[in-house]
């Protein structure tokens, strides 16, 4: 007997959609306003994944407005494999609505996206035996229409399917044939602390879909279960014929309300069959592992030295791909980034980094400005909330950004040349996930902080190594609970001045 630790997916990967392809599973994860976009994976036991690349990655796809909010962008997407051909559909909320992709290799090239003249989010995809092709999506209840797959063109007006137990914000739903069934799974309560999976199937279609009588089929809400926010999962039966659920959650900490910073993460969680109907759960945070061969694949780099012609799949951007302000050509062993905005507060400002998969973990990078440029290290959660170590003019200072109040917490003189920024985040001075009380019986020892959910150092690093520490920040207000959305820290490199020419990027866990 084998056992996994949730998430299998960790950092800011919500909204997971699976597939299989023989011994083979494929997964799709929403991005938001991040490019590229829709990040895909691929695994041969459930548990181990590795990033294979983006299924909306040239400007053709996907270019989103500088003016588009944060956690807008792209949505919920749905992967499928059907008649040889991967085909995914999703959203672009501020962009171009409903589009659907193929690819025959879900590392790419994918299609250029075609239009689906369907209102609102979340669209599935499901083929009955003839070949009729449904999309189902979320529009203030859930609707279902057949479509044209290759045109995207509507075969009829979208009718109401089900729209689950009662719960606000009915979304997410995935319709499947199963058996003698039509089986429609969704998500509802909001993608908070409420967020629950509720089922509902039907002999035929668009229905009527009988529920079943114990929805929600699962939900942690108002427990103290160390993984809450569950919701918005997908299906998939594995070659031995088991069943297992990719779903959403979160893995909040600190003190009431309990904060999560790394967003909505990819958990996996087995699926039984009770009097035809698939029940999802229990979901831990370490559990038996599927009965299949383990496949783990090498450990993604902890440092990237930029030696190669193109960024790695893990590195993201901001809205846009930018070649000319984002350099790997231009000095050999860098990365160059090149300003476009002078404050990380602005939706245009360039910035490059990768998700926060570890709740403990060091971000460094030795950086190099150019004569009045401006440059450094960030934890970014959005415009208005995000931490920042920076250097320009010989000085290097700490800046904080929390809702509309923007501070330079300390600053310090450097000799010109390149310098080493760091920041560190911890978990290790806060409250465990299941304390919460302030009862003297049971409250922390002397020194334990309650608060948020960790804390971050940041600073740079000396000749000799030491560590300087410019600022020491309460993790809550990079959060969902405190700044709003649906993303999660990403850390990266960003320019607001001129140019800034990065040798190394680590991101090494704790």
């Amino acid at each position: 007997m084998t056992y996994f630790d949730n998430p299998v997916i960790p950092g800011f990967s919500p909204d997971p959609s699976i597939c299989r392809v023989g011994d083979d599973y494929y997964l799709a994860t929403s991005s938001f306003e991040y490019v590229p976009g829709v990040p895909l994976w691929h695994s041969r036991d459930l548990v181990h994944w590795r990033l294979i690349g983006h299924a909306l990655d040239r400007p053709s796809q996907l270019a989103l407005p500088d003016t588009a909010p944060a956690s807008t962008g792209v949505y919920a997407p749905t992967l499928r494999h059907h008649d040889g051909l991967f085909w995914l559909i999703t959203t672009v909320v501020t962009g171009a609505g409903n589009i659907l992709v193929t690819a025959e290799d879900p590392a790419g090239p994918w299609s250029d996206p075609v239009p689906v003249g369907v209102p609102g989010i979340d669209p599935d995809l499901a083929w009955e035996e003839d070949g009729t092709c449904w999309c189902v999506f979320s529009d203030g209840g859930i609707h279902g229409v057949r479509i044209d797959p290759k045109s995207g063109e509507l075969r009829g007006d979208p009718v109401p399917m089900w729209s689950g137990s009662g719960l606000q914000y009915p979304e997410g739903p995935h319709l499947y044939r199963i058996d003698d069934w039509w089986y429609l799974l969704l998500s509802e309560g909001g993608t908070e602390r409420g967020h629950a999976l509720s089922v509902a199937r039907s002999r035929t279609l668009p229905g009527p879909f009988e529920a079943h009588p114990a929805n929600p089929v699962l939900s942690h809400r108002s427990t103290n279960h160390p993984v809450q926010n569950t919701g918005h999962g997908d299906l998939v039966q594995a070659q031995d014929g088991t069943w297992w659920m990719v779903l959403l959650g979160t893995r909040p900490r600190g003190d009431t309300p309990m904060y999560h910073g790394m967003g909505r993460e990819t958990f996996l969680a087995p699926v039984r069959w009770e009097d035809g109907w698939p029940l999802p759960g229990p979901l831990e945070p370490r559990a038996q592992a599927p009965a299949l061969t383990p496949h783990p694949w090498p450990r993604e780099p902890d440092r990237d030295g930029f030696d190669s012609p193109a960024l790695a799949p893990c590195w993201v951007s901001l809205r846009r791909s930018e070649p000319e302000a984002v350099r790997l050509d231009e000095r050999p062993g860098h990365l160059v980034l090149h300003a476009r905005a002078d404050s990380l507060d602005t939706p245009g400002a360039l910035f490059v980094g990768r998700r926060q998969r570890d709740p403990d973990c060091t971000a460094r990078t030795l950086i190099e400005v150019s004569d009045g440029g401006r440059g450094g290290l960030a934890v970014r959660l959005d415009e208005a909330h995000h931490y920042e170590v920076e250097v320009s003019d010989g000085t290097v200072r700490a800046v904080a950004r929390i809702g509309p109040l923007s501070r330079s917490i300390a600053e310090r003189a450097v000799p010109a040349g390149p310098l080493r920024l760091r920041i560190d985040i911890t978990t290790s001075d806060v409250l465990p996930p299941t304390v919460t009380s302030r009862d003297p019986a049971t409250a922390p020892p002397p020194g334990l902080r309650a608060g948020g959910p960790d804390t971050l150092r940041l600073g740079y690093e000396t000749e000799g190594g030491d560590f300087e520490i410019l600022a020491e920040l309460d993790g809550r207000y990079l959060t969902t609970e405190v700044a709003g959305g649906f993303t999660g820290r990403v850390l990266g490199m960003y320019a607001t001045r001129g140019s800034a020419a990065f040798d190394w990027f680590e991101l090494r866990s704790a």
